[in-house]
């Protein structure tokens, strides 16, 4: 192993936004990432340490004055099994999508609905990634983490991650003290379909699918993906910048009669879950209608999902930024909703 001084992150992330790390390294198994925060604890220097995966949902706003460690422990293997169930580990540092199709070809249903995902696994837990009706949650069955100060390897079951909408224990009161290695996902031998949310029934019929399975759901979903958001290897983006906002119901009731074509969707807590796509559509900056497809410079609004910022090349962090404070505060002056982050702002 080796620590780089003053290294490049564009490439390391999926905004392809230019910042710099003071040190970086790479780990491939859990021995290497306990032995390079122990080399950076007892170091005389010692430095905040930052662990990347992907990069897929990360804003870089200046450079990392820390220690940078590029979490790559790959590997899957089928550890349990039973008539009903199939427990998948992958490593961390797995590609998502690689994942999901490797599911796929065996036939373990319960993820193909998140077919397309950018980033890694060991990004899943942590941001409880969602799409189409499914989150981690549902198959999530455990998952190992590595404690950047003693460097212990502990254990945390469903309940001990406390996950919710696009949060887990991981992105609050463990933020920065973890190192994610591995996650197992128990996942079902006979698939149960979720084709409700969204637009797969539309795109199955489109598809002229005759005998529905997990393979042409996954196809649904990709298909949908690559139609509205941008590949990151094209577009700079980070997928959905802010998360859906929830509101009393009372407060829903209002609005919609305010604006009768207001999206919205009942929660079991009865709350509504807002479309913030929507929302930042019907606002827009002085002299635009909407925001949906602005430009200034290199920094923008997706022009088919509002919900995507993108760098069209050269854009800073410090440009996405504040391109986003500018819509959440559009958000808010238009109809009173506070609009929230999902990306990890650096």
């Amino acid at each position: 192993m080796q620590v780089l001084e003053n290294i490049s992150l564009k490439k390391y992330n999926s905004f392809g936004i230019e910042a710099f790390a003071a040190c970086f390294s790479n780990f491939k198994t859990v021995d290497e990432a306990r032995e390079l925060i122990a080399l950076n604890r007892t170091s005389n220097q010692k430095r905040e340490t930052l662990i990347l995966g992907g990069g897929s949902n990360i804003l870089f706003t200046k450079n990392v004055d820390g220690l940078v460690l590029k979490n790559e422990i790959t590997g899957i293997e089928k550890v349990e099994e039973n008539d009903e169930h199939v427990y998948i580990k992958a490593g961390a540092g797995v590609n998502w999508h690689s994942l999901v199709l490797y599911c796929i070809e065996n036939n373990f249903a319960g993820i193909e609905n998140l077919s397309l995902i950018p980033g890694n696994v060991g990004a899943s837990p942590m941001q409880n990634i969602g799409a189409y009706g499914v989150e981690i949650k549902d198959v999530f069955y455990q998952l190992e983490a590595l404690h950047v100060e003693d460097g212990n390897l502990v254990t945390f079951n469903l309940a001990d991650c406390a996950f919710g909408y696009r949060e887990s224990i991981f992105k609050r009161r463990y933020k920065n003290q973890f190192i994610i290695t591995s996650v197992t996902y128990k996942l079902n031998k006979k698939p149960f379909f979720n084709t409700s949310y969204g637009a797969i029934e539309q795109e199955l019929e489109k598809m002229q699918v005759k005998e529905l399975s997990i393979r042409a759901i996954s196809d649904a979903v990709i298909n949908i993906r690559s139609s509205k958001l941008p590949n990151p290897a094209e577009i700079g983006n980070a997928g959905s910048f802010f998360k859906n906002p929830e509101v009393p119901k009372d407060q829903f009731d209002n609005l919609k009669n305010a604006f009768p074509n207001l999206v919205g969707y009942v929660l079991e807590n009865g709350h509504v879950k807002l479309a913030a796509g929507w929302l930042i559509e019907q606002c827009g900056p002085q002299d635009t209608v909407s925001w949906k497809g602005y430009r200034a410079g290199d920094a923008g609004c997706h022009a088919k999902q509002a919900l995507v910022l993108v760098n069209y090349g050269n854009a800073t962090g410090a440009e996405i930024y504040s391109l986003s404070s500018a819509i959440i505060q559009s958000v808010k002056e238009k109809f009173g909703v506070l609009l929230e982050r999902e990306v990890n702002i650096i």
